[in-house]
């Protein structure tokens, strides 16, 4: 299990030194690594990061990758729930609790019927935020009428506008839909920013129960990338 939040965490997020109900652990749904191409957090910063955060369970959701989700399951002191954030020709989808990558470029509705047949779960990041690659209204909708969506992303930690996670939480009420929270980190010290506080869970259906009894926590931060000498392993097959 990981540590008690460190000073340095505590400072960047206050909110992690919450106590956490019994039985219940902090879950961070939104996460990249140097898998995902536009992120250059490497195994080690992130099991830094995960120590300090005392995050317990860390979603990892490369860009249309699942690579590196699998090396680290037995490398962070967390548990790792192997996900994807793939790209769609109508905005972004993550699929969690994955075995296989699912290409990008397909169809929505493809790409939730693919996660489903893995086992995993429909979850929705940032879905109202404009200057993301959020999926289109019109085409979230569709999904949810066909009953193709699990979950959506209520609480994103580079979200900078409250009114848009206020919007997707009405939303998810309004459809009857779990709700997650993540720090969508692109740098390590990101981690923990937004998550959920969750009853604990064994399995996808256990976590999709859980979703809907949690609440998510956390606030709006993504700090500029600080340079500092690194080598960034190859992540090429």
């Amino acid at each position: 299990m990981p540590s008690l939040p460190s000073p340095e965490a505590l400072e960047r997020h206050p909110h992690l030194g919450e106590p956490c109900p019994e039985g219940w652990v902090r879950v961070d749904f939104h996460s990249h690594t140097m898998w995902s191409g536009d992120s250059t957090t490497t195994p080690d910063e992130l099991r830094e990061s995960v120590v300090a955060s005392g995050i317990d369970v860390l979603c990892v959701t490369d860009h249309n990758a699942i690579r590196g989700a699998a090396e680290l399951v037995d490398q962070l002191p967390c548990r790792v729930v192997i996900g994807e954030e793939l790209k769609t020709h109508a905005g972004e989808i993550i699929g969690l609790f994955l075995e296989e990558r699912i290409p990008q470029g397909i169809p929505p509705e493809v790409a939730a019927r693919n996660i489903r047949e893995q086992g995993g779960i429909v979850y929705v990041p940032h879905p109202f935020d404009p200057i993301r690659n959020n999926l289109r209204s019109d085409v979230l909708d569709d999904l949810v009428a066909s009953d193709l969506v699990d979950g959506i992303e209520v609480l994103n930690g580079k979200t900078s506008l409250t009114s848009l996670n206020k919007k997707a939480s009405d939303y998810a009420t309004e459809n009857d839909l779990a709700i997650g929270a993540g720090s969508d980190a692109h740098v390590a010290e990101a981690i923990g920013a937004a998550y959920m506080q969750m009853p604990d869970f064994d399995n996808p259906v256990d976590f999709l129960k859980s979703m809907r009894l949690g609440q998510p926590v956390g606030h709006y931060y993504d700090p500029p990338r600080r340079w500092k000498p690194r080598i960034v392993p190859s992540t090429a097959d």
